[in-house]
């Protein structure tokens, strides 16, 4: 394995047990609230390092909080732990276990990483203050930050800035996005159902066909940003999913779509939402179905603020140099409801590169995907000096 700039040697020594670990989340993935095992695993590996450790937070969350010296200032620095509903198509001898279920998000990288830092600042305790490290459930899609938020993570366990990171596939390995200001788009996941008369599909002026207003319905959303938003206001209306009927000759009652939408700002958020109710109402009106609106907010635009991205970046830098700071490429519309505890607490997510082309290149959310070990005392070490450097 080639050598990556700025790994605290100690670390590196026990490189091979957290790709172990990582190996053995992996092959056992879990989706969101369902993190069973692997909080059991990050409650007993903390609790044997001397964490006071905490769990059930947000249903399968876990925090371990570590004192050391006299310092007031509390840091939380934070991992998610959940996997995706995908079949995993790697091939590898770890690869899941489970069908239908796969780390295709790099989780299982991120929660080592915080494990291998969480046990080297244990060992070594060069820190003055409280360290609070958050193991989070449920990052895709379901709220699991909000849902350790409603459990009073930040009133149990004060922070004066929170962190997070995240890999980055097509970013060359062990490089580091580091900026201020929005980093990640907002998300809302849209349910839009539509109702009519289902029939005979060889007499459909006996009934009010949902197939043909939902089809008319997925033209006229692609409307909303080529033509209602400015273009240079980034956003995403994409329909991912159409449900509706079974059989050829047969004219449903009910169809449905399922929607992401994604922006970098709260009003242009808002702009599309006005907007897709119009045209959803209009249409269904237009073809005499009705229609019903799901909304669920699943992440914030998730902004990082100045002075912890400051400390982020000059933690990075004194890693990797200048040279191994990069930007995200352009376009890129993910998420993560980090965003969340972001609008609570001040703090900075960062993007480390996950590598390119087929060593860590295929990007998250795909069958293919993996995360690339490589990184994973990248990131142990970078959570360590970031922890050091913060309270110091």
């Amino acid at each position: 394995m080639a050598q990556l700039p700025g790994i605290i040697p100690a670390i590196e020594r026990h490189e091979a047990e957290f790709i172990a670990i990582r190996h053995a989340i992996h092959s056992h993935p879990e989706l969101g609230f369902e993190e069973e095992a692997t909080s059991r695993l990050v409650a007993e590996s903390l609790s044997g390092w001397g964490y006071q450790v905490a769990t059930g937070l947000g249903g399968t969350g876990v925090v371990g909080q570590l004192r050391c010296g006299s310092g007031a200032r509390r840091l939380g620095i934070r991992a998610d732990m959940d996997a995706l509903p995908i079949q995993e198509e790697t091939g590898l001898p770890y690869a899941s276990k489970l069908p239908g279920k796969m780390h295709a998000c790099g989780h299982d990288g991120h929660t080592a990483i915080l494990l291998a830092a969480a046990r080297h600042l244990a060992e070594t305790r060069r820190f003055d203050g409280t360290l609070n490290l958050i193991f989070q459930p449920a990052e895709e899609g379901q709220g699991g930050a909000a849902g350790m938020m409603a459990d009073g993570l930040f009133e149990r366990f004060p922070c004066d800035a929170v962190f997070a990171l995240h890999n980055g596939p097509t970013l060359p390995a062990g490089s580091f996005v580091v900026q201020p200001g929005v980093l990640a788009a907002s998300v809302d996941v849209v349910s839009i159902t539509l109702t009519g008369k289902g029939g005979h599909g060889g007499m459909p002026h006996t009934c009010v066909d949902p197939v043909v207003a939902m089809a008319s319905i997925i033209m006229a959303l692609q409307t909303i940003v080529s033509r209602n938003l400015s273009p240079d206001q980034p956003a995403v209306v994409t329909v991912g999913a159409a449900h509706a009927g079974e059989a050829c000759n047969v004219i449903p009652d009910r169809a449905r779509l399922e929607l992401t939408v994604r922006a970098y700002s709260p009003a242009v958020q808002r702009q599309i939402e006005g907007r897709l109710r119009e045209l959803v109402g209009l249409q269904a009106q237009s073809y005499g179905v009705t229609a019903e609106i799901d909304w669920q907010p699943v992440s914030r635009v998730l902004v990082n603020t100045p002075e912890e991205t400051r400390i982020a970046r000059e933690v990075a830098e004194a890693m990797v140099g200048p040279q191994g700071i990069v930007s995200l490429p352009a376009g890129a519309m993910g998420g993560d409801d980090f965003s969340w505890m972001l609008e609570k607490v001040p703090g900075c997510y960062v993007v480390l590169g996950n590598g390119v082309g087929s060593r860590g290149g295929c990007m998250i959310h795909n069958p293919a995907y993996d995360f690339n070990d490589e990184i994973l005392s990248v990131g142990a070490s970078y959570w360590a000096r970031l922890a050091e450097a913060y309270l110091k």
